[in-house]
């Protein structure tokens, strides 16, 4: 997801350095891909912290026997 946005950036800021025709409206949307892949990864890396941590309390934990 964020590399289709990356590349969807870099197709949209291209032309503006070129001197090219803008390119439509829609590769602009395609754009917001980038931002919503990096929330998608952060928030893979938040939910796997918390559950490496919930696994490192429980075995830290002393067993009752």
């Amino acid at each position: 997801m964020f590399l289709v946005g990356a590349l969807a950036t870099l197709a949209t800021v291209t032309p503006l350095f070129i001197g090219a025709e803008p390119l439509p409206s829609v590769f602009y949307w395609v754009c917001m891909l980038m931002g919503a892949g990096f929330l998608v990864a952060a928030a893979g890396v938040i939910r796997s912290a918390v559950a490496q941590r919930r696994q490192a309390e429980a075995a830290s934990a002393p067993s009752v026997t």
